[in-house]
């Protein structure tokens, strides 16, 4: 038992909660002060911008000297960013007056779309009036997992409801492992419908590091860091993609100054990385004395353990998910994706999650607990033996 679109979308209300003044994002913006101008300043407006990746996109798209116009439900509250920020409230699902008018923007990105009417309704409004239209989807978009280095141009998942335009957030949640995919789909086509070769569909794996309130990647970092046997599914060998949300953020900016059209999955690296490379990785950057211990998939699941859940981000690089961490990135590494290093990622993440309140790193919001492991791992050992 493993999960894929379900587990991507799993905790998206969770991290979408994560509070803007915090010190990542602060440490953040400081870093951002040696980062050059942009050749020409950009107006831009992004939907949402107060999530997860949002906030980077604002600091990296001031550092660069842009204009930045948000358009959200204002229930966060905003920083004093250093540049000029201005604040449009609405609501996708049946307010949009604030984007009304003859105001232009040379580029929109829509992150929290995941329901085709949100694109449609923002089409009707803003057609016309934004030089390139960014939209943020996701690798569950493909229908088909199974096929190692798919690129952009793999089939996509199909739609089998009565109206997709009439599906919600709500309805979404409720089935996410039959629509997360195929309703995003129906978005980008909404996308490039609207907005005909001004469209940048991009397709993140897992996004990762500091401000991610899902605690999926985390797990993995926390659990090592405390050291004593880790449970690794598999042999170690299935690999494992993911980006930190940086990266992805200051790539999405420079595609919009860029005026780069087209697909692009982004995940990485840009090479296959394996889950023990991964996990070493990680040890490399906590230290400790951590020990990875192998345990049969089918044991797991015997075991009611969901892999890719329970034991998050992971998926099988065989069978029907032989492709799902191994997505090609080529074409976005061509147009200038790059990668942070892994070790600052880690570093970065956990500094992050130590200044947390008490109570939130009480209650890690994805993985098994350290009693339920060790349940597991004396099982196994027993029927080994």
């Amino acid at each position: 038992m493993h999960t894929t679109r379900r587990d991507l979308l799993k905790f998206a209300s969770v991290a979408a909660a994560g509070a803007l003044l915090t010190p990542a994002l602060r440490a953040y913006a400081g870093e951002l002060k040696h980062v050059p101008k942009a050749a020409k300043p950009l107006n831009l407006l992004i939907l949402g911008g107060t999530g997860f990746t949002g906030p980077f996109q604002v600091a990296y798209a001031l550092a660069r000297g842009h204009k930045v116009t948000l358009f959200n439900r204002g229930k966060r509250p905003s920083p004093e960013w250093p540049g000029e920020v201005e604040q449009l409230l609405g609501d996708r699902n049946n307010d949009l007056k604030s984007l009304e008018g003859d105001r232009t923007w040379d580029a929109c990105i829509d992150n929290p779309t995941s329901v085709p009417v949100w694109v449609r309704d923002a089409g009707k409004v803003l057609k016309g009036r934004v030089g390139q239209y960014l939209f943020i989807s996701t690798i569950s978009v493909y229908a088909d997992n199974s096929t190692p280095g798919a690129d952009e141009t793999a089939a996509l998942a199909t739609y089998k409801g009565k109206d997709a335009m009439a599906e919600t957030r709500e309805t979404l949640i409720a089935d996410i492992e039959n629509l997360y995919g195929p309703l995003k789909a129906l978005s980008e086509a909404e996308a490039e419908k609207w907005f005909p070769g001004q469209t940048t569909i991009i397709r993140p794996g897992y996004i990762v590091g500091p401000r991610d309130d899902s605690d999926r990647f985390t797990y993995w970092p926390l659990r090592i860091r405390e050291g004593g046997e880790v449970l690794v599914p598999g042999d170690g060998s299935d690999p494992m993609q993911v980006i930190d949300a940086r990266d992805l953020a200051e790539w999405t900016i420079r595609m919009a100054e860029n005026r780069s059209f087209g697909i692009y999955n982004a995940t990485g690296p840009a090479f296959e990385r394996s889950t023990d490379a991964t996990l070493y990785g990680i040890q490399a950057a906590t230290g400790g004395n951590a020990k990875l211990v192998h345990v049969p998939i089918d044991f797991l699941e015997a075991q009611k353990v969901v892999v890719g859940g329970d034991l998050p981000i992971f998926a099988p690089g065989t069978g029907d998910t032989a492709g799902f961490h191994r997505v090609s990135v080529k074409r976005a590494v061509d147009k200038g994706l790059t990668y942070r290093p892994l070790a600052t990622t880690i570093t970065d993440l956990l500094d992050w999650w130590d200044k947390l309140p008490a109570e939130r790193r009480a209650k890690p919001n994805s993985g098994i607990s350290r009693e339920r492991q060790d349940e597991l791992l004396k099982l196994w050992r027993a029927q080994k033996a």
